[in-house]
């Protein structure tokens, strides 16, 4: 992926990805103490003109207007919905929608974001058809198949898989994303056995894993019909680099989110 730093705001692209798009780091914002600097959501407790004054920075630095966008209360679940213009708030209105993980639209200048501080945010692109999908991705959404979920709302706008491009931002890697057995098993069940390489027992701990979240989605999207080529992952662990990105592995709920943004 791309590394951008625009008037102090530090943002990645990817290459694969060709409309508006951003995955924003911690990094170039006006929030102060344990929200240092860039946090973007309305509900960690951050000063709400902070954090207005944040996505107008992040906004501005990406080229994404962010006045009013599709967000909504995510749930680790695996409800996709089809956005519209009336769908989309500003960042201190309530949620638009409640219990929904990742949103999809053909709606010209219509911004889709979801939150993350360690689950994998998927932003989805097919340009022959001009649909796009942002995606919230922790493992509870994977496992349910919120990916599947996702392809099929593009479906029904006219995208084809063999046409989508994706991009998985920056989130927790397989150096530090420790599970039970229940999530090597969950991914087992989702793949179809198909998930040789996604997890390994770790070391010197009986029944913990270290599980590729970020490789067990582009897995996935390959499944579904998505060519491996068009995929794109960040490789960076959120986890690894606290300084740079939101981890809730690291601080718990004393800290901010990430965004990641995409529109047409």
């Amino acid at each position: 992926m791309n590394e951008h730093c625009a008037d102090g705001v530090v943002y990645l692209t990817a290459s694969v990805l060709q409309t508006p798009h951003a995955f924003s780091t911690r990094l170039g914002g006006v929030s102060t103490g344990g929200l240092t600097s860039l946090n973007l959501a309305a509900t960690r407790g951050d000063k709400p003109e902070n954090v207005v004054e944040n996505w107008r920075r992040f906004g501005e630095a990406a080229g994404i207007p962010t006045e009013r966008f599709v967000h909504g209360k995510q749930v680790h679940g695996k409800a996709v919905r089809i956005a519209s213009l009336e769908d989309a708030h500003g960042i201190l209105e309530p949620a638009g929608w409640v219990g929904v993980d990742g949103y999809v639209t053909n709606v010209p200048g219509l911004p889709l974001a979801v939150f993350t501080a360690d689950c994998a945010p998927l932003l989805l692109h097919d340009p022959a058809s001009r649909v796009v999908a942002a995606v919230h991705c922790g493992w509870r959404s994977t496992v349910s198949d919120i990916e599947a979920e996702a392809v099929e709302a593009m479906g029904k706008l006219g995208a084809k898989a063999k046409n989508i491009r994706a991009a998985v931002g920056p989130c927790l890697g397989s150096c530090c994303f420790e599970t039970g057995p229940e999530v090597p098993a969950a991914l087992e069940a989702l793949l179809s056995g198909d998930a040789v390489g996604l997890y390994a027992p770790e070391k010197g701990k009986p029944d913990k894993f270290l599980v590729n979240l970020p490789a067990a989605v582009e897995r996935r999207l390959i499944q579904l019909g998505l060519a491996a080529e068009n995929i794109e992952l960040s490789g960076e662990c959120t986890m690894c680099h606290p300084e740079k990105y939101w981890s809730y592995r690291v601080d718990g709920d004393a800290r901010g989110s990430m965004a990641s943004v995409i529109m047409i």
